[in-house]
């Protein structure tokens, strides 16, 4: 790390262009295979489908049908619940830096689980107890498959039940103070916060898909060895988060990974020796020093304009205000649920998109905030196509 008080300047176009090419959003002929794509960062799946887009969007000339090989039967990818406590595929073989690495510590918080305060009050039982408890029923999973969450949440429950004493079971079976009452219990509840920690520890995964429901089972059972944690898995982890958005700060990766400031701030920590402060956009934030190089160096796009899907890893900066300075455009790009895809020029949001699935295929929506010339509109319109043809549709219309 770099000493002194002296911060070499940042543009947000130089930031643009690194992060594009860290993204391998650079250009269209990526050289790179398929795991090295998804296993940049991650890639999240909800709404389902966000990760084929993603990957799409960096190796179109792969088919739907050869992502779903490799995620359901050569299984090189892996889905399950990682940072944020968000399902999001990787490659299998890193599955320590996604799942094991976020993995909390003595005094830390786990990840997702900020919501269990309701039930455990209820229950009046501790979240270690409870977890405890869970841990135990979780070998079910090497032997079998579960289909759709609602019923992982409940069978899991209903197996903790008997170990649970016995002035608690009543109240383990009560309605869900959560929302769906009818479809949950308190203890499905706890089973559903607490399967995040499960899942870092290689407890749960996702298995492949039946139409509109997914499967669950264990690490083991899926990929026939057991999680592993790695020595180097949390460097990794934090290393991916600066070289995929980087300039960043502890504060952004403590947002991105979902966890704790104490947490956040252990990972951090451990690359103290591989990063330097930079200033970016008047603001000191840090670098690999590795990156520096290409950072400073910014090289000429081969790919100007994108139709990115509504979840992408590249739109998951914190620094929001890289992507699009206007803040009061931020509201239509990042909603609470279900957002739209974003139109990207040279690496900036310059408009939003969507597209509506019909009977005999797909109408596409956008909706621009900048203006474009002629030859780009028409971009659009192949992009479009490319984008309906790739999802085994037909264009029906396209709205700019």
């Amino acid at each position: 790390m770099l000493k002194g008080c002296y911060m070499t300047e940042l543009h947000v176009e130089q930031i643009r262009n690194f992060r594009l090419h860290s993204h391998h959003l650079d250009a269209e002929d990526q050289q790179t295979g398929p795991a090295e794509l998804v296993g940049a960062c991650g890639m999240q799946n909800t709404p389902p489908g966000a990760w084929e887009t993603a990957l799409y969007n960096r190796a179109g000339r792969l088919t739907l049908r050869e992502m779903e090989r490799m995620l359901y039967e050569e299984r090189s990818l892996l889905q399950a619940w990682s940072f944020r406590g968000t399902p999001v595929v990787f490659p299998a073989a890193e599955s320590e830096v996604f799942l094991s690495a976020l993995m909390a510590e003595d005094g830390e918080p786990w990840i997702y689980t900020a919501g269990i305060g309701l039930a455990l009050d209820f229950l009046q039982m501790p979240f270690d107890d409870l977890f405890i408890l869970l841990k135990q029923v979780m070998p079910h999973l090497d032997g079998t498959s579960i289909e759709s969450k609602t019923s992982l949440d409940q069978t899991l429950a209903d197996r903790m039940l008997p170990l649970l004493p016995s002035d608690k079971q009543a109240l383990w079976n009560q309605p869900s103070m959560y929302g769906s009452p009818d479809k949950q219990t308190v203890g499905g509840a706890v089973v559903s916060f607490l399967l995040r920690p499960c899942a870092f520890s290689g407890l749960v995964v996702f298995g492949e898909r039946n139409g509109t429901s997914p499967s669950f089972t264990s690490f083991k059972n899926w990929t026939g060895r057991a999680l592993t944690p790695g020595d180097k898995a949390a460097k990794t982890l934090v290393r991916k988060f600066l070289h995929c958005y980087g300039p960043g700060t502890v504060d952004g990766f403590v947002s991105w990974l979902g966890c704790s400031g104490k947490q956040g701030r252990r990972l951090w920590s451990v690359v103290s020796d591989e990063i330097e402060p930079v200033e970016a956009m008047g603001k000191k934030a840090w670098i690999l020093s590795d990156d520096r190089k290409r950072l400073f160096s910014p090289a000429p796009l081969r790919r100007e304009l994108i139709l990115l899907g509504g979840h992408d890893p590249y739109l998951d900066q914190r620094d929001r205000t890289v992507l699009q300075q206007d803040r009061s455009l931020h509201r239509q790009i990042w909603k609470t649920v279900a957002n739209p895809g974003a139109v990207l020029y040279r690496g900036e949001i310059v408009g939003i998109w969507t597209g509506k699935k019909q009977r005999t295929g797909m109408e596409i929506k956008i909706s621009l905030w900048s203006d474009l010339r002629r030859q780009q509109l028409m971009q659009l319109r192949e992009l479009a196509e490319q984008y309906a043809a790739f999802r085994d549709l037909k264009l029906l219309r396209v709205e700019l």
